[in-house]
């Protein structure tokens, strides 16, 4: 067990890219929002003396995070294909086609995958432009929130 530890390395996510539905969307700078977690209910009942136990279990559900991605904006929005995919949901509302699967998949510096988070029945439903300021030489980043239902490990 302990040569296990000391074979396995530190994920390092020097790279990391979206992709929605088998497509490489856009390189990212930054991830949150990969929380994958199950809800957790309370129940009271009565031992067999008559004193009152708190328990936990599993609820109904699972939990969907909002997935927030941040990138470098691109120069021309109207031929990005987030901006494209954003726009529909905001002018044609939730249809068939406006929830889509992807991942995040992050990359060693060797570009080798390392880990992939998977999202299922996923849209945008935000998209923030950082502050702007003429005495910065900093490029202009977006940030890209994604309501899903469903978000796991798959590596």
């Amino acid at each position: 067990m302990p040569n296990e530890l000391i074979n396995n390395s530190a994920m390092v996510a020097q790279n990391f890219f979206l992709e929605v539905d088998g497509d490489v969307l856009t390189a990212l700078t930054g991830v949150s929002g990969l929380d994958v977690e199950v809800q957790v209910t309370t129940y009271q009942q009565a031992t067999k003396g008559g004193k009152m136990v708190i328990g936990k279990t599993l609820a109904n559900q699972t939990s969907a995070p909002d997935i927030t991605l941040t990138r470098i904006a691109p120069n021309d929005a109207k031929s990005d294909k987030i901006w494209s995919w954003f726009n529909d949901v905001r002018d044609k509302g939730i249809i068939a086609t406006s929830r889509k699967n992807g991942a995040v998949v992050i990359y060693d510096a060797a570009n080798t995958e390392v880990a992939r988070f998977s999202f299922f029945n996923a849209w945008p439903s935000k998209i923030s432009t950082d502050s702007l300021s003429a005495d910065s030489n900093d490029a202009v980043k977006e940030n890209i929130t994604l309501a899903c239902e469903r978000l796991e490990r798959v590596k």
